[in-house]
């Protein structure tokens, strides 16, 4: 290699670290600072039940033409119950999960569907996390219930607070797939 040769590469390499370390353009640098869209939005569903106020924060998923019963929710497998972020419940009153009273509070749900049709509501007290990182031994209780078939698909998962006759209920509707999630307002 020729000094004339080895002073065009170290030439070349300067040149390239330039354009390199160079700062970007404006416009590129706020598309670099913005997130990512999310595939799934998020939403915040409210109820007042007998003068409990209930709030769920979750992300909403689509089917999009995929199979979610048993495929992208797996059977026998503890679920966010949404997308990104674990599911939030809070309430401003204590509530009753079977036998089980829970604290006015902000918690996560989680889910685990069975084959069978039965579906386990688990509240947890760790909050502020990824879905996927639930701690079993923050698990507070867990309700067990059977599942429904709805005749309709719904196309997004769609959590909600409901009041019914005997208290109130979350609601979990998918594909074509109903829970219901009874409790009552601890007195």
């Amino acid at each position: 290699m020729t000094l004339r040769s080895l002073s065009l590469t170290a030439s070349l390499l300067a040149s390239a670290l330039v354009v390199t370390l160079a700062p970007l353009p404006a416009h590129a640098q706020q598309a670099a600072a913005q997130p990512m869209p999310r595939k799934s939005p998020h939403e915040t569903t409210t109820a007042t039940v007998d003068g409990a106020t209930l709030s769920i924060a979750y992300g909403r998923p689509s089917m999009r033409g995929r199979k979610i019963m048993g495929d992208l929710v797996p059977f026998g497998f503890v679920w966010r119950t949404g997308a990104d972020e674990a599911t939030t419940l809070e309430t401003s009153k204590d509530l009753v999960f079977g036998t089980y009273r829970l604290k006015a509070g902000k918690y996560s749900l989680f889910t685990k569907p069975e084959k069978t049709g039965d579906w386990s509501l688990i509240i947890n007290a760790q909050t502020g996390m990824s879905g996927l990182e639930q701690d079993p031994t923050k698990d507070l209780t867990s309700l067990k219930v059977k599942g429904g078939t709805l005749a309709k698909p719904v196309e997004q998962l769609t959590l909600a607070v409901v009041d019914t006759p005997a208290g109130g209920a979350i609601t979990l509707q998918w594909e074509k797939t109903e829970v219901v999630f009874p409790f009552t307002v601890a007195k």
